[in-house]
């Protein structure tokens, strides 16, 4: 399992390298790492290729792009939502293919409380990124918040698919079958 990864890494890093890629959703390593993510088995290889995935989606290929991505992710996490939301807004209008500055984005909006926005951003996300697994767990989460078991269950079931050693999925899915009265 540790030599999958080793290997992955290496693939990952070989091809960055060899030639100039727009590094987000649309980068040719997602392929091997999602492809890999679907057979682990193991919870520790699962949760290094996840931060494999992070890392990709979070590289836009553009420098400036990336500097406030950097700057709007710092500023949600000390509390600073306008100057996030500034940053991420400027983002989505300079670079609209770019998946995960659509899904920051959709975070904050969460975070605001504002779910409205934050589904029309996920569901933006998704569009770029239908494997976005961290869009899909969030949509989730609204539809729980939302008190909409259903559909939050399908949600979580969608990321499921794509990544099946998911943290906390045994939890998540007893405790959204239980709000549907279906214990399992």
């Amino acid at each position: 399992m540790i030599r999958t990864v080793l290997v992955l890494l290496l693939i990952t890093v070989a091809l960055g390298c060899k030639q100039k890629v727009w590094a987000n959703q649309d980068d040719g390593r997602l392929d091997a790492l999602f492809s890999q993510l679907q057979i682990t088995s193991s919870e520790r290889q699962a949760k290094t290729i996840e931060r494999l995935i992070w890392k990709i989606w979070l590289e836009s290929g553009d420098d400036a792009v990336d500097r406030l991505m950097a700057d709007g992710v710092k500023s949600m996490g000390n509390g600073n939502y306008e100057h996030a939301l500034g940053a991420f807004n400027s983002i989505v209008i300079g670079a609209p293919s770019f998946a995960e500055g659509w899904n920051k984005r959709a975070t904050l909006y969460w975070l605001m409380g504002d779910f409205n926005k934050s589904v029309e951003d996920i569901k933006r996300t998704l569009v770029l990124e239908p494997r976005h697994f961290g869009a899909l767990s969030g949509l989730s989460m609204i539809h729980e918040a939302q008190e909409r078991p259903l559909d939050a269950l399908k949600a979580f079931e969608k990321a499921l698919k794509i990544y099946p050693a998911i943290p906390n999925a045994t939890q998540r899915i007893r405790a959204l079958s239980l709000q549907l009265g279906e214990p399992i």
